[in-house]
C-alpha cells in the first residue's frame, strides 16, 4: 500500500467515525447497503472468497441461491462498519434496546458471579464490538485480542476506539498468549472472547467444519485446557428491528474441555467448538462475513486437486 493510499484510507475511516454519528440510523444503513451492492457487483477477491466459503458451508444451494446469499453476506459485512462507526454515540439504554441474548447466559453469568474467568470462542459473525459493549455493561471486564490491520494508523485508531468502549485489547503478536494466560491466572472474573476462524495458512488446529477440513486458532482451546476454565462458543447474528437492525448473541453450551494430559486435548476441544460454530453458520450463513481463507482445500490448492482427482 502506497503512503498516499494508506493516508487516504486512514482519513476516510476517521471521517466516517465523525460523520456517520450525525446521520439518521436508517439512512446510514441504506448508504452502506448501496456500497455493499456495488462491492458485490465488483466481484473482487473478498467477495469471491466469501462466495467460496458459503459454497462449502451450504453445498445444497443452486447458483442463483448462492449469489443471493453472497450479496446478503456482503451487506452484513458492511453493516458491521455502520455500527462500529456509530457505536460511540450510543448510550447504554440504546445498546440494551438493540442487543438480546439467548442460550446458556445464566450458566456463563454464574461462573462470573462465582469469581471465575470465562473463555469464549468467537468467529466472524455479527458485530463483536457491539457485543463487547453489551458484555462490559452486564457481565464485567472484557479482555480480548485484535488482529493487526494495515495501515498501522488505522489499527491504532481501532484499538483506541475499542478501548474507549470499555474493553482491554491486546494486539495479536508474539507474546500475546502469555499475557492472556497471566490475566486468567489472576482469577479476576473477566470475559475473554477470542476470534478463532481466520486465515491460518501457516498454523492453527485442523478440524472438521461443516464437512470440510479447516484450520482454526488454537488459543481458546489451549487456554481452556491449561486452566480448566469453561469455554463457550458464541455466535452473533443481526435481526430486523423496525427500519434498523439489532443483534442476537447466542451463548452455546460450554464444550467439554479435554484434560490437560490428553495428547490431542487442544484439537478435540477446538473441534467441539467448531461443531457448535458450524451448526450456527449453516443456519445463519449470511451473518458469517468471513472473507479470508479458512478451509484446507483453499489453503492448499494442490491438495484439493489431488482429492478431486481421486474422487
Amino acid at each position: 500500500m502506497t503512503r498516499l493510499r494508506r493516508q487516504a484510507t486512514v482519513w476516510a475511516f476517521l471521517l466516517a467515525w465523525r460523520v456517520l454519528r450525525l446521520v439518521p440510523t436508517s439512512l446510514a444503513y441504506r448508504l452502506f447497503d448501496l456500497a455493499a451492492d456495488r462491492t458485490y457487483a465488483g466481484d473482487g477477491d473478498s467477495v469471491q472468497r466469501l462466495r467460496a466459503n458459503y459454497a462449502r458451508v451450504r453445498p445444497e444451494l443452486g447458483h442463483d441461491e448462492l449469489e443471493a446469499l453472497t450479496a446478503k453476506g456482503v451487506r452484513a459485512a458492511l453493516r458491521y462498519y455502520v455500527e462500529a462507526f456509530r457505536l460511540q454515540s450510543l448510550d447504554g439504554d440504546r445498546v440494551d434496546s438493540i442487543v438480546r441474548y439467548e442460550g446458556a447466559m445464566p450458566e456463563l453469568k454464574g461462573h462470573l458471579l462465582a469469581g471465575r474467568p470465562v473463555l469464549a470462542f468467537l468467529g466472524h459473525t455479527g458485530n463483536w464490538d457491539l457485543a463487547g459493549v453489551w458484555c462490559a455493561r452486564h457481565l464485567g471486564k472484557v479482555v480480548t485480542v485484535a488482529e493487526r490491520l494495515e495501515p498501522e494508523e488505522m489499527f491504532r485508531a481501532f484499538l483506541d476506539y475499542r478501548e474507549s468502549l470499555g474493553m482491554v485489547i491486546h494486539p495479536a503478536e508474539r507474546g500475546t498468549y502469555a499475557l492472556l494466560r497471566a490475566q486468567l491466572d489472576t482469577g479476576e472474573p473477566v470475559v475473554m472472547p477470542l476470534l478463532a476462524d481466520r486465515d491460518l495458512s501457516a498454523g492453527g488446529v485442523e478440524v472438521d467444519l461443516c464437512g470440510h477440513r479447516a484450520r482454526m486458532a488454537a488459543g481458546p482451546a489451549a487456554l481452556a485446557v491449561e486452566t480448566g476454565l469453561p469455554l463457550y462458543p458464541v455466535t452473533l447474528r443481526h435481526e430486523r428491528i423496525g427500519r434498523s437492525w439489532g443483534m442476537v448473541v447466542t451463548i452455546h453450551d460450554a464444550v467439554d474441555v479435554a484434560p490437560q494430559g490428553h495428547p490431542d486435548a487442544v484439537r478435540l476441544t477446538t473441534q467441539a467448538c467448531a461443531d457448535a460454530f458450524g451448526a450456527a453458520i449453516t443456519r445463519h450463513t449470511e451473518d458469517w462475513h468471513m472473507m479470508q481463507r479458512v478451509f484446507i482445500d483453499d489453503l492448499d490448492p494442490a491438495r484439493d486437486a489431488a482429492r478431486r482427482a481421486a474422487a
